[in-house]
């Protein structure tokens, strides 16, 4: 992967960042010693570190993004030397390919004679194969069309970011960190971040998909936890046509938004989820 200079380093010796032009609070640095890959906060963030931490950004080349604690970082088992680089893949091939397994139907010949028994579904009836995916049942129907940028992505993520670190709401207690990522699509694959395992385990893969999304509709990565991705959107899809197309990337991208959600249909999640949605998050079982 393409790397700019990495400045966590120098926090080692000057742990509030000061000699970067920065003002951190207490905190800790991941990865080796000679070549650490995260710094994050050790007290909750608020609603200001978003905009207090951008500037590390010309400074430093380190972007922001928000760390969940429903698991201790240890836990995260993360692995940088693991990821391949974004930039060796493409977007719309790996959707595509993700698409080919989460959209196909077991044919009834392949299902194991054995599994006879019949039990309840306690969430009901679930919705027919078609239904789900429809109106892609032809197959994949390749990347959404770019909307217009009118609102600069990164004040749109600032927007969001204090948004869910406001008391009460869903990121209250996550904690700021900094990442040596050229752009904000990177970061997973920089941290070698987990949480998408049980359906890629090459997170960079997805980070090619990320940044299709950044040039498409000014997205930018604001928070990770332990299997979630919650994403800012600048642009995001206007009409229902133009949200189903981004709903058939999502559900290739992420099945379990849908599969395992509370909007059953490709259609139903474009309407809820999506239509003029400032915020896109992801979460894999």
């Amino acid at each position: 992967m393409a790397m700019i200079p990495n400045q966590l380093p120098r926090l080692m010796s000057d742990p509030t960042g000061r000699s970067l032009g920065l003002d951190l609070p207490p905190g800790a640095l991941t990865g080796p010693a000679e070549t650490p890959y995260l710094w994050s906060g050790h007290a909750p963030a608020g609603p200001a570190a978003w905009a207090a931490l951008r500037p590390a950004a010309r400074t430093a080349g380190l972007l922001p993004v928000l760390l969940g604690v429903e698991r201790n970082l240890d836990e995260w088992q993360l692995q940088p030397e693991r990821m391949s680089d974004p930039a060796d893949h493409d977007a719309d091939e790996v959707l595509a390919g993700f698409w080919g397994h989460a959209a196909s139907e077991t044919p009834e010949e392949e299902q194991d004679p054995r599994m006879t028994t019949v039990v309840d579904d306690p969430f009901g009836e679930q919705p027919e194969h078609g239904e789900i995916v429809a109106p892609f049942t032809a197959g994949w129907p390749g990347l959404a069309a770019a909307q217009p940028l009118d609102t600069d992505p990164d004040r749109a993520a600032a927007t969001v970011a204090e948004m869910l670190t406001e008391p009460g709401f869903w990121l209250d207690e996550a904690r700021p960190a900094l990442v040596p990522a050229r752009r904000s699509a990177d970061i997973p694959a920089v941290i070698g971040w987990g949480g998408p395992l049980n359906h890629e385990n090459d997170v960079a893969r997805l980070c090619t998909v990320l940044r299709s999304w950044e040039d498409r509709f000014g997205a930018r990565v604001i928070a990770l936890t332990f299997d979630q991705l919650v994403v800012s959107v600048a642009a995001p899809p206007k009409t229902l046509e133009e949200a189903e197309a981004v709903a058939a990337e999502h559900f290739a991208f992420c099945p379990d938004n849908i599969a395992q959600g509370s909007h059953g249909t490709l259609r139903e999640y474009a309407e809820k989820a999506l239509l003029d949605a400032p915020v896109w998050s992801f979460w894999w079982d």
